[in-house]
């Protein structure tokens, strides 16, 4: 429809012309001082004519060129997608490259040198992919985000973590809600990089965006707080600052106590460490930290042992808890109970510890030969562990 348009247009505008060209017998006269240039209204016509079919012809060319090109960099962007996702990289970094240099728009200028990059990443050509990223975000400014964020996930495979942190807030420095990917990429970084705190914030952020998995999302917080337990270790009143700090959820949480009480065990707060894990504890019986409640020397032992005997009606036959019993009437000189606890313990689950706990409990009651016997033993599963593992 729209050349049948065009053709009666040009017929008509054909026959204007020729009409008035033959009833118009005046001329032109153009002044350009001192001259003055005078042409047959018909000679102008014509002249007119030649003029613009030849404006017109060189702007076909033009634009037949300016096409020519931009298929040859479609051409030659398809080319180099192909050859990288076939991992033959070399050959795709030549061919994007080609493509960056030759492309027009920023946008596929920015494309192709991002696949170059890409593919000179994995060929380790690291100075060739950071050139190309570089020049990428010069000519492309309108598609910075593309080029940092293939800078960020490439330096952070290589394990430049700080640089990586660095493209992501030249990124931000943009302002906008971040995407979900790119936090992901923030927090792995951050991870690597062994920044807990700030692990800890973006899971904040992480755990509300609804294509996350919770689950892992958990997990790493959850290694985020043990690794900040660990980094206060060494000061008692940071440590008490932090755990202070976490919510009655994770204060709950059976690692996360454990960790905490041999910190403060290792600090000399046995007090302290006791309560964390009689809270815990009373929820559920996690056996590292059973085994670390024998290690808060209370001096209120009986209490310990009351509350020890209250989560074993709750948990019975619980081997762990019983040699935890056995301990604390140990150290409270209750040599009867503690006998009997620890060979309870031994009988459903025999081990180095509870063969240890057992020597120590007769030698002080001048009973040698009998601990003799439980040291031996227990340094047979001793190798043998040692021998398995």
């Amino acid at each position: 429809m729209k050349l049948v348009f065009w053709l009666f247009a040009l017929f008509a505008a054909a026959t204007a012309i020729v009409l008035t060209a033959y009833y118009h017998t005046g001329s032109v006269l153009f002044t350009v001082p001192p001259y003055k240039i005078e042409f047959a209204f018909n000679t102008f016509i014509l002249m007119a004519l030649s003029v613009f079919t030849l404006f017109y012809a060189l702007l076909r060319i033009v634009a037949n060129l300016s096409g020519s090109r931009e298929k040859k960099v479609e051409r030659l962007t398809g080319s180099g997608l192909k050859t990288f996702f076939e991992t033959e990289y070399d050959t795709a970094a030549g061919i994007a490259e080609k493509a960056f240099k030759l492309a027009d728009k920023q946008a596929d200028k920015a494309l192709n040198a991002v696949i170059a990059a890409r593919s000179a990443h994995q060929l380790k050509n690291y100075a060739q992919r950071d050139r190309l990223l570089a020049a990428a975000r010069e000519l492309a400014p309108g598609d910075r985000a593309l080029t940092l964020i293939t800078q960020a996930e490439l330096l952070l495979d290589e394990g430049r973590h700080a640089d990586a942190l660095a493209a992501l807030q030249l990124l931000y420095s943009t302002g906008g809600l971040q995407r979900t990917a790119v936090l992901l990429l923030e927090l792995k970084a951050h991870q690597l990089a062994g920044n807990w705190d700030s692990v800890l914030e973006l899971t904040e952020i992480l755990v509300n965006r609804p294509s996350v998995d919770r689950v892992l999302i958990n997990e790493l917080r959850h290694s985020a707080h043990l690794e900040n337990i660990r980094k206060n270790a060494k000061d008692i009143a940071l440590l008490r600052k932090y755990w202070n700090s976490l919510s009655n959820h994770e204060k709950l949480d059976g690692k996360l106590a454990a960790a905490a009480a041999r910190a403060m065990i290792s600090l000399g707060d046995s007090a302290t460490a006791q309560k964390i894990i009689e809270n815990s504890l009373d929820i559920q019986p996690y056996p590292k930290l059973v085994a670390l409640y024998a290690d808060c020397k209370s001096s209120v032992v009986s209490w310990q042992i009351q509350r020890a005997e209250s989560w074993l009606a709750k948990y019975p036959n619980n081997a762990p808890l019983l040699l935890t019993l056995g301990k604390l009437c140990t150290y409270g000189e209750l040599w009867g109970k503690a006998q009997s606890y620890l060979e309870a313990s031994l009988s459903i689950e025999p081990g180095y510890p509870v063969h240890l706990a057992l020597a120590q409990l007769f030698e002080k009651l001048g009973k040698q030969e009998a601990a003799n016997e439980h040291y031996r033993k227990g340094l047979d599963f001793a190798l043998k562990q040692i021998a398995t593992t």
